[in-house]
């Protein structure tokens, strides 16, 4: 029968089988929905106990936190306080006495269902993210005034410290706000601890500083503006601008008349009124600061730039700040720059700026940024201005330290001074004396600051490479940089005091570091520090450090009125002549800035000396004048370098030594050979144009120094490459040994150097 075949039987089995694994489109759209009701039970199951798990760390709600002035408090190296901001410019109002108009203003802009809501708004939330999704749209934040309050209060308001964890002890801590406190306690904590622009905090000291009168005496138009600068302090205030602040006003009318609190002819009548009406004219505040505060405002200055970058809001939040200061050195510098007990100024016009940067970590130790500044705060700081050219103290940057960096110049290397004129320019170059020396070494040239070995020197690394070498020292520069800039280029005395750290440390660039550590409300403390890169070899450092030594101590160096008895220091002076289209203008050889940098193993320091308006009648430095960059550097140096270590730089393993005529010069093994000119009693006198072929013969590159003889005057002079060569003898030389133990040497050389009349 039908039903006994096999094959029918198994056939049968297998359909009735489909038919029952087929389900229908209701019971899949069941299976789905199941599957994710599930899921959402299980992620609100474990946000719930992470919420919770996080809630458990929050800070304890606290009225002393919410009252209190929130001011940040900035402290020095020794965690001493130097100054808070704006604590003690503050006017609190109580909660009876907040005008009901302002309070209209505030929940309007701010949080329109702040009376409804219990600490977070979850419908304002949903709303924001839905039109953050919309393309084209603004993005919206959720916060509730409480919210905004706790973070004031307790956290950070930096991005990077946004985390779940932060949002849900907010979150956590709004709720509990809103069931301890009315309304109108939350309302008058926010009104008094805002910030408020211009150094105010708090909407009622704000009302006295740009109407000079109370809350409650402000229009519906002012009432507005006060209402609306909480949120970009800023950028919102009148003073600030002008534009954004009319803005913002008028937003604020627009949504107290949304929200049903203004009529149409009040806000008319209110976008009517000009952004200056009953405004006062642009001051600042009266507050006295602290004699500290005085002393360091460039510094305090920088610090609070350099907190907002890191994305805090210094004004806005209660921080402590952990500074590099060190408020000893900051004031001994102030003193020196302030008063002629020291060094005697010629006038209280000539302005100065100088920074101190540690040469191990990169830290900013002191920067004055002007003198005879009354009681400006936080005004013009010269120290970080780059509008200035750095004169000569640029060669061993841009110059001589490339050369020796991809050249692998030895010391001795001879270079020409003789009438040069820019490439591609009918521009001629000269030096201060406009005379010309013939041929010289290359520590010669630096010496004594000659300006057109110097652009030999840069030409022979190339623009590209030398502007490379800068940039691993922490400039930058808005255009391309040319042959003029190897005797200049514009920076600032906190970029020099951190590029010649590199030369006091042995090579490794430290970006300059103000802040030590940052705690926020919420006792999160972080720390800061420069990691530092390697911006040239141990070897160029050295030999820089060699040279400019010698800068100081030698009778016919520039800077030997920084000269400091039995300290271990290098230097570089630097000035700037007036433009040839201007000078006729101003007396023969009159400057317009004068510069020194220096550095010792300890610190680092850069100081500028000039005239804001250098242009005007009598805004020139002469001679005398201009040595006072290096007499203002030889007090700070002398002052700081008490009680600290003072030892010479190690000279590294791949750097050779060669006595030529007396002098102690250093080379590697790729240098070139020494001329033969060197071993000339007059070769000072001669060009080195003529001895071209003889010295061609015997440059080399690294790879091809041989012990080969050559003729027989440059047999006397060639390098084995592969060899220290301290016994080569050497025609026409004083030393007869090469031998010698490195602290005779150094002994020898400070015989020599004993004499430091000042030079140019």
């Amino acid at each position: 029968m039908k039903e006994q075949d096999p094959k029918y039987s198994r056939v049968a089995r297998r359909q009735s089988e489909q038919r029952a694994s087929k389900k229908s489109p209701s019971q899949i759209i069941k299976r789905i929905f199941l599957i994710i009701f599930v899921t959402l039970i299980i992620g609100i199951a474990l946000g719930a106990t992470l919420f919770f798990y996080y809630v458990q760390s929050a800070p304890k709600l606290s009225e002393s936190k919410l009252s209190s002035p929130g001011s940040t408090v900035i402290y020095d190296a020794n965690n001493k306080k130097i100054t808070s901001l704006g604590s003690d410019n503050r006017i609190s109002i109580s909660a009876n006495k907040v005008p009901k108009q302002l309070k209209d203003a505030i929940v309007s802009i701010e949080d329109r269902r702040f009376y409804e809501q219990n600490g977070i708004d979850f419908k304002r939330i949903l709303g924001a993210f839905l039109n953050n999704l919309a393309p084209g749209s603004g993005l919206q934040g959720g916060s509730t005034i409480d919210q905004q309050l706790i973070k004031l209060s307790y956290f950070s308001t930096a991005k990077s410290d946004q985390t779940l964890k932060r949002k849900a002890q907010e979150a956590w801590l709004a709720i509990q706000l809103d069931k301890h406190y009315s309304k109108d306690q939350i309302l008058t904590f926010y009104i008094n601890k805002v910030f408020m622009g211009n150094g105010n905090y708090g909407m009622e000291t704000a009302a006295k500083f740009y109407y000079g009168k109370s809350l409650n005496k402000l229009n519906l138009a002012q009432t507005a503006l006060i209402a609306g600068i909480p949120n970009a302090p800023s950028s919102y205030n009148p003073y600030a601008n002008p534009d954004l602040a009319l803005k913002r006003r008028n937003e604020v009318l627009q949504a107290m008349y949304e929200n049903k609190k203004i009529s149409a002819a009040e806000l008319r009548d209110a976008k009517s009124k000009d952004i200056n009406d009953g405004l006062l004219p642009k001051h600042s505040n009266t507050e006295q600061y602290s004699e500290n505060t005085k002393i360091a405002d460039s510094y305090i200055k920088e610090v609070i730039t350099a907190a907002e970058k890191k994305g805090y809001k210094p004004y806005s939040q209660s921080l402590k700040i952990y500074t590099n200061l060190d408020m000893d050195i900051q004031k001994r510098m102030y003193e020196v720059a302030n008063t002629n007990d020291y060094i005697t100024f010629p006038n209280d016009e000539i302005q100065i700026a100088s920074t101190v940067v540690d040469p191990n970590n990169g830290k900013v130790v002191a920067m004055i940024g002007g003198r005879k500044n009354s009681d400006v705060t936080f005004g013009l700081n010269r120290a970080v201005q780059t509008d200035r050219t750095d004169g000569s103290t640029a060669k061993p940057l841009m110059d001589y330290a490339p050369a020796i960096e991809y050249n692998s110049w030895a010391t001795y290397h001879l270079l020409e001074d003789e009438p040069y004129t820019y490439p591609g320019t009918d521009i001629q170059l000269y030096d201060f004396d406009h005379k010309y020396e013939g041929n010289m070494t290359m520590r010669e040239a630096l010496i004594e600051s000659r300006n057109i070995p110097a652009i030999h020197a840069l030409s022979s690394v190339g623009i590209d490479k030398a502007t490379t070498f800068l940039k691993g020292l922490g400039f930058s520069f808005k255009n391309k940089l040319n042959y003029q800039n190897g005797i200049g280029i514009p920076s600032s005395t906190l970029q020099n005091a951190a590029a010649y750290a590199a030369f006091a440390n042995g090579g490794i660039y430290y970006k300059p570091q103000y802040i030590n550590a940052i705690e926020t409300p919420d006792g999160t403390v972080k720390e800061f520090s420069s990691h530092g890169k390697r911006a040239m070899k141990t070897s160029t450092a050295y030999m820089i450090t060699d040279m400019l030594k010698q800068v100081i101590t030698s009778s016919k160096g520039t800077g030997t009125k920084a000269n400091i008895s039995g300290l271990y220091q290098a230097g570089k002076t630097g000035t700037n002549a007036y433009p040839s289209d201007v000078a006729s203008k101003f007396p023969s050889g009159a400057i317009m800035d004068s510069w020194f940098n220096g550095y010792t193993k300890n610190y680092s320091v850069s100081v500028w000396l000039g005239y804001d308006h250098q242009y005007e009648s009598g805004n020139y430095m002469v001679q005398s004048t201009a040595s006072l960059a290096s007499q203002y550097y030889k007090e700070i140096m002398s002052y700081m370098s008490q009680g600290v270590t003072n030892t010479d730089w190690t000279k590294p393993a791949d750097v050779y030594v060669k006595y030529i005529n007396g002098v102690r010069e250093l080379y590697l093994s790729g240098s070139e050979p020494p001329s033969s000119l060197l071993y000339s009693s007059s070769s000072s006198k001669k060009s080195i144009s003529s001895y071209k072929s003889v010295f061609s013969e015997l440059s080399k590159s690294s790879s091809e120094v041989k012990s080969s003889s050559q003729s027989s005057e440059a047999t006397s002079s060639s390098v084995n490459a592969n060899s220290e060569q301290e016994n080569q003898n050497v025609q026409n030389t004083q030393s007869n040994s090469e031998q010698h133990n490195e602290n005779t040497q150094q002994n020898e050389e400070n015989k020599q150097q004993e004499n430091t009349n000042t030079s140019h």
